[in-house]
């Protein structure tokens, strides 16, 4: 029953989706109905050509033939014309209900927050909006065609046949309901059997995605046949599920085959009976034969798309897994544009855990930062200095206090807005697969050729870039593994730049640098700086020591704040990080 309702209940999510494309549909019933009619009609005249020629040959003349044969033929040609609507708009309206789901999914996906996507391999992503949705395709279009084209021919069988011999027609009929208690019990684990197959071509996924994204690393510590044995693991489970798949499907096509013979079984005995003791006519007999013939092919229809019902199933009900995952962080009712007037952020009393392991990281944070301040946050790492950053941008939600950008609580405006107004440089540079330029221009949508290399010599990378081989067309590759460190990073700024945000926000934008790199991206950092409010979160203490004031995170919240020379002359947390840092360098 669970499955039944679960079923169910995919079903009613799927519906929307179709019923879009209700009138496509219901002139592919209507074609299905078509082809149907065609096929029923076959028996009904072998009937009548077999019981004539048995009972009165002489009205069976060549012209009643040939009109049987032009019935047959025109019903013949309206049957082509239905079928090839059916493979052809049947297949377009599935392919449009797959483009608006994965389009719905993919949509969905951008509005999760970071909690999901540090939960949730990407390679299980992909293969949900990719390879699940394939199937779909196909449902979409067979799905209500088979059941509706099965129904129409067991039903019709059922009545024409019934005309005939009553007895013969629900001696035949009760292997009906045992073959659907039988197909019923092994579809439940074909579809279960499905659903780890897709679960696990989503881990096959995320291993091949992790380790060529890591080839270099790969590579560095010699480890390929590492990672073959990891790869061997996940594919050899691939492997046993997909064969214990297999072996479902072939104990419901056995089974099928088997319910075939006793369908047979019983026309030859019990029609053959029925036929001796003058039951039935031959005329009759042969169109029972043709009417079981035709039914058998409509359940072999109905098991061959079976493997292609449970895939859809299965597609559908991981797409809904994406689409019922929480967004955490939305726009409220009433939410109204970030009016950004100076730039002056403010905390109060903020704590933060995260929502996944309710690690609390910032408890009772009150801060205040004045327009245009250039305020440094250093401290051991786990402090809170990402966190804190992170919770201005609601890349994460407080879960107590505020957070106010000029008296504007963070919460109560647009995200769109309130991200718009602010600027990420982070350590971890992500370069887009594609041109220099389309990487710049990421940063404020429809912008100049002109705008974008104005913001590329104010980030520093003109010169760079005017000497790569296309210039701002040169390809970057995937992630940018074209360029060098230092120069992704300039583009990143560049890209900043070109955004023209009043508050910004520099997470160890640095610190992966060499020292040559460092002085370059620095100077490009501080003309980005100019004018804005800034926080830096810095590991290089040099990095920040002409910074407005230096904020000491801990385990205890703000430990100490100041200048550079104050914070030294009180000779603790950040003397004790100061020297440290000095000593070791």
């Amino acid at each position: 029953m669970k499955t039944k309702d679960n079923k169910q209940g995919l079903m009613r999510r799927f519906w929307p989706y179709l019923r879009k494309y209700r009138r496509i549909l219901v002139l592919d019933l209507f074609c299905a109905a078509l082809t149907t009619l065609c096929d029923m009609v076959l028996p009904l005249i072998m009937r009548y050509l077999t019981n004539t020629a048995t009972t009165d040959l002489a009205a069976l003349t060549a012209q009643v033939v040939l009109q049987l044969g032009a019935l047959y033929l025109v019903l013949r040609l309206i049957d082509g014309a239905a079928n090839y609507y059916m493979a052809d708009m049947g297949h377009v309206m599935g392919v449009y209900v797959e483009t608006d789901m994965r389009r719905d999914a993919f949509a969905h996906l951008q509005r999760l927050g970071h909690t999901y996507y540090s939960n949730t391999k990407v390679g299980q992503i992909m293969g949900r909006i990719t390879n699940d949705l394939f199937d779909v395709t196909e449902f979409a279009h067979h799905c209500p065609e088979e059941f509706f084209i099965a129904a129409i021919k067991i039903a019709a069988s059922f009545v024409i046949l019934c005309q005939s011999s009553v007895a013969l027609t629900l001696i035949l009929f009760a292997c009906v309901p045992l073959m659907a208690v039988v197909s019923t019990i092994i579809n439940q684990k074909m579809r279960a059997a499905f659903r780890r197959q897709r679960v696990q071509i989503g881990e096959l996924n995320a291993r091949i995605e992790d380790s060529l994204l890591g080839e270099r690393v790969v590579k560095a510590f010699a480890n390929e046949e590492v990672e073959k044995e990891k790869f061997e693991k996940d594919n050899a489970a691939f492997q046993a599920i997909k064969k214990q798949s297999y072996r479902y499907m072939a104990a419901f096509q056995t089974s099928t085959r088997l319910f075939d013979g006793l369908m047979y079984l019983v026309v030859i005995v019990a029609g053959g009976l029925f036929l001796v003791y003058g039951k039935i006519d031959p005329g009759d007999m042969v169109a029972y034969m043709l009417y079981v013939t035709t039914l058998i092919a409509t359940i072999r229809r109905i098991v061959e798309f079976a493997e292609q019902f449970q895939r859809g199933m299965t597609g559908i009900e991981r797409f809904c897994e994406i689409m019922d995952a929480d967004v955490e962080i939305f726009d409220e009712p009433d939410a109204k544009p970030l009016d950004v007037k100076a730039g002056a952020i403010r905390l109060e009393n903020v704590s933060f855990e995260y929502p996944d392991d309710h690690n609390q990281v910032l408890r009772d944070v009150n801060l205040s930062i004045r327009p245009g301040e250039k305020v440094a946050l250093v401290g051991p790492s786990g402090g809170g200095k990402t966190t804190l950053c992170n919770l201005i941008p609601r890349f994460y939600d407080v879960t107590g206090g505020r957070i106010l950008i000029d008296n504007q609580d963070v919460r109560s405006v647009t995200l769109k807005s309130l991200r718009s107004a602010i600027g990420v440089v982070q350590q971890d540079v992500y370069l887009f697969s594609g041109s220099v330029y389309e990487n710049i221009a990421y940063g404020k949508v429809g912008a100049s050729r002109e705008e974008v290399i104005a913001a590329a010599k104010l980030a520093g990378a003109h010169e760079f870039i005017t000497q790569l081989k296309n210039g701002y067309d040169t390809y970057v590759g995937e992630r940018g593994v074209k360029l060098s460190g230092g120069q992704k990073q300039r583009i990143s700024i560049a890209r900043v730049f070109l955004k023209n945000p009043p508050i910004l926000i520099l997470d160890e934008a640095t610190s992966a640098l060499d020292n040559e790199s460092e002085v370059l991206v620095g100077k490009s950092l501080e003309q980005l700086a100019k004018g804005r409010t800034t926080l830096t979160i810095a590991h290089r203490l040099t990095t920040i020591q002409h910074a407005d004031r230096i904020l000491v995170l801990g385990a205890e919240g703000i430990e100490e704040e100041g200048t550079h020379e104050t914070l030294l002359a009180k000779q603790g947390v950040y003397y004790r990080l100061w020297n440290g840092m000095v000593g070791a360098e």
